[in-house]
């Protein structure tokens, strides 16, 4: 897969290295961004996003990652950079709702699309739950968090795609998971 020949031949922009690149990304690609971003359609979107954006800047890629890890890191980036916008539309409907000038704001459930294999729990509301508590992590947690418990990754893996060193992984998901118990014990706590 690693080959210089398969890089070059992506390069040059050779039609079936790219339906190869896809055939072999496209679902671990979906898989993380579904990590991210539990919603389908959206997941899907930041997808292609990324095999776009693979297919625009190979040139650049210096060879001095695995293709996967530069991919991932691509992968990890657009997620982020939805969930910033995301995060930001929202700030501006609840501005919106205080100044009265009040657009409806959607409010079907987001975390509909649940299915995800890093997630083994069945109660949807308990997936929610997890969710808002894991992107009310500051960001640099959060990817950890993510990359690590619900997309697989390994430490080696989440320090090469974040270009942080092996301890500096470590002691994020140290804090990562001190927060979340934090998050979701106040949550019970207010809860029940």
């Amino acid at each position: 897969m690693e080959d210089k020949n398969f890089i070059q031949a992506l390069k040059d922009k050779d039609t079936s290295a790219y339906s190869r690149l896809l055939d072999d990304f496209q679902q671990k690609v979906f898989s993380t961004c579904i990590s991210f971003v539990p919603n389908k359609e959206d997941a899907e979107d930041i997808a292609q996003e990324v095999f776009v954006e693979v297919f625009n800047s190979i040139n650049k890629f210096k060879g001095d990652s695995k293709l996967s890890t530069w991919i991932y890191r691509i992968t990890t980036n657009k997620c982020l950079e939805f969930i910033r916008k995301k995060n930001t539309k929202k700030r501006f409907a609840f501005l919106q709702s205080i100044t009265g000038n009040a657009i409806p704001i959607d409010k079907t459930d987001y975390f509909t699309e649940m299915n995800h294999p890093g997630i083994l729990l069945e109660n949807k509301e308990l997936n929610a739950t997890l969710f808002k508590a894991i992107s009310s992590l500051p960001e640099s947690q959060s990817v950890v968090f993510t990359l690590h418990k619900i997309d697989g990754k390994s430490y080696q893996e989440i320090s090469e795609i974040t270009q942080k060193s092996l301890s500096s992984v470590e002691s994020i998901m140290f804090r990562a998971k001190k927060n979340l118990q934090n998050i979701l014990e106040n949550y019970y706590k207010n809860e029940h």
